[in-house]
């Protein structure tokens, strides 16, 4: 489970849920079992029922963690806040007009537009935004690739 949560990979947290189930579920047979045999009968099908519901819970999980990974949803607003502060770190980024994120598998897209001053050249704005890519691409590990677009905000000088 380290070790899926360490890369990201579902199907390798699937196959960790797997292995605990098997043996939790091998552990709850033998205390029915046991307490079967030491005339304890009803503890065979409370553990039954037990094993019944945690194998239940735990295929739900993964298949709402599966559907997340199909469908385009987006990050958690810790990983929102985290994008946000590395671009607000750029110089010359005045503001962020539009963020919008969407994960696909255990990588996050980036789509953000950003306010710097329109009265700079196109070089000088380009430059910003290439800045804001490097940036979150580079500090922000989950993120797979940043769309950066500059929007031209008028300065009152």
């Amino acid at each position: 489970m380290k070790g899926a949560k360490q890369i990201g990979s579902n199907s390798l947290k699937v196959d960790a849920w797997h292995h605990r189930t098997d043996s939790l579920s091998s552990v709850a047979a033998l205390i029915g079992i046991t307490g079967a045999i030491f005339g304890y009968g009803i503890l065979e099908p409370i553990a039954s029922i037990i094993i019944a519901i945690f194998i239940g819970k735990v295929a739900v999980d993964i298949y709402i963690d599966s559907i997340k990974g199909l469908i385009d949803t987006s990050a958690s607003e810790e990983m929102i806040d985290k994008i946000k502060s590395v671009v607000y770190e750029v110089d010359g980024v005045l503001a962020i007009d539009l963020l919008k994120t969407r994960l696909h598998g255990n990588k996050i897209y980036v789509d953000i537009e950003i306010a710097a001053n329109g009265k700079q050249t196109l070089n000088e704005s380009h430059e910003i935004a290439k800045k804001v890519h490097d940036s979150v691409e580079n500090n922000i590990e989950e993120v797979k690739h940043c769309m950066v677009h500059c929007n031209p905000k008028k300065i009152d000088n």
